[in-house]
Parts: C-alpha cells; sequence; structure tokens
C-alpha cells in the first residue's frame, strides 16, 4: 500500500504513470530481487510509456480525423495498390524530406483510408499532423476572413508537420477556394509535407477551384 504522502508527492510532480504503476513494480522487484537501479529503471520507463501514449491520444484528437484507419485494416485485395510503398510513406521519411503525397483514383477505393492511416503512423512518429477535408479548408479560410483574420487559420495550417487535405474533387468549390488553396501549398512547399486525396484528374481542377 502507497502511503497517501507519497501519492501527494506523486501527484505533485505530475507523476502520474508513475503513481498508477507503483504497487505492480513493488511487487516485481520483491519478486525478482530487483536493484535500486534496476526498480527505478522500471519506474522512470513507465513514466515516459504513459506519457508517450497521452501525447499520442492529444496529438490525434487534436489532428481531427474522421475516422482513425491503420494500414494494417486496409483491403489490400479490395484495392490490390503497391503496398511496399505505402508502408515506405508510413516510415515519414517524407515528412522529414518535406515532399508532398497526391492520392488519386475513383471514389470508393480507400483514399481516405490511406490518407489518414499515415497520418496516424505521423503522430506515432512524434510529427504533428492536420487532417481536414477541401471543403473545411474553404469553410476554415471563409471564416478567417469574416473576421479580419483574426482566428490564425493560416498559421495552424503551416505549423504542422503533415497537412493532410481529403476529397478534392467531390464538387466544385465556393469562390476564392483556389487562392486558399493556392495559399497553403504554396507555404508549405519545400517546407512541410501534405498529402491530398483527389478523384478527378489534374486538368480538372482549374474547373473545380474556379481558377484555371
Amino acid at each position: 500500500m502507497i502511503p497517501d504522502t507519497m501519492n501527494l508527492t506523486l501527484r505533485q510532480l505530475r507523476l502520474g504513470g508513475l503513481r498508477d504503476t507503483l504497487e505492480l513494480r513493488l511487487q516485481e522487484a520483491q519478486a525478482s530481487q530487483l536493484d535500486y537501479i534496476q526498480f527505478l529503471e522500471l519506474l522512470l520507463q513507465d513514466e515516459v510509456d504513459i506519457r508517450h501514449q497521452r501525447k499520442i491520444q492529444r496529438w490525434t484528437k487534436k489532428a481531427g480525423f474522421r475516422e482513425q484507419k491503420t494500414l494494417e485494416a486496409f483491403d489490400f485485395t479490395f484495392n490490390p495498390v503497391n503496398r511496399q510503398e505505402l508502408y515506405e510513406l508510413a516510415t515519414c521519411k517524407f515528412i522529414a524530406e518535406a515532399r508532398d503525397v497526391l492520392f488519386a483514383g475513383p471514389p470508393g477505393v480507400g483514399k481516405s483510408h490511406l490518407a489518414q492511416a499515415i497520418g496516424l503512423s505521423a503522430i506515432r512518429s512524434d510529427h504533428t499532423v492536420l487532417y481536414r477535408s477541401i471543403f473545411d479548408v474553404a469553410r476554415d479560410f471563409m471564416r478567417d476572413e469574416a473576421l479580419l483574420g483574426e482566428s490564425g487559420t493560416l498559421p495552424n495550417y503551416l505549423r504542422v508537420d503533415l497537412l493532410i487535405i481529403d476529397d478534392m474533387g467531390m464538387k466544385e468549390l465556393p469562390r476564392k477556394s483556389g487562392e486558399y488553396l493556392f495559399e497553403v501549398i504554396m507555404r508549405r512547399h519545400g517546407l512541410k509535407a501534405t498529402i491530398m486525396t483527389t478523384n478527378r484528374p489534374l486538368e480538372d481542377w482549374g474547373k473545380l477551384l474556379g481558377d484555371k
């Protein structure tokens, strides 16, 4: 049983992970006859692991995924895309290299699944991610414009390590959407990585954006 004074001290030091596993580690130390250094290492690693998991949970929520998808859950028998290339993207090397990725194909083949799965892999690799549909992008910047730029939309789009813009081509976009999109892509290009998904060929984008 952990003394109340120790519980209070751990709480004050914000060592919640250590506090949650302390009793179990005490039993393990006694059973395995661990020395003080080994016991301390176990406790500190518990705290590191729990803090990392909490950070992943916070960053995943903040990313705004429509769904939490993984590559392991993707049906490669339904859509036999290049598995090796996708798992290479999941290593997040392209994020370190500030490269851009475009998933193009008809509706229903899993583009959004793959984009979000790579986004989740990026978070697990300590990269910040923002997921938005192209319609969200337009709405965010239109609202920002209405507030005379006070909401800080552009800095939020530029700050993250990986920006995912989904659903390009579902329908024509509101006026000035092309300007917003161009500004984001131009400002991120060569500095931060961006993933986009589209079900329309690139030659159709001018019509969708209302600006060829």
